[in-house]
């Protein structure tokens, strides 16, 4: 019983440790792409766009 609650336990922890990489990742790139929109804005405004 204790083994079968070791096991259940680091099954919950791995599950939980790869989704958080996972939804870490997503939210790198969604601030990737929200700089890139603010370097591009930049740019159109250095250029006299803006």
């Amino acid at each position: 019983m204790k083994r079968a609650m070791t096991l259940l336990m680091l099954a919950l922890f791995s599950t939980a440790v790869l989704s958080g990489c996972n939804t870490m990742a997503g939210a790198g790139k969604d601030v990737q792409k929200v700089g890139e929109k603010v370097e591009d804005k930049a740019q159109d405004c250095k250029d006299g766009k803006c």
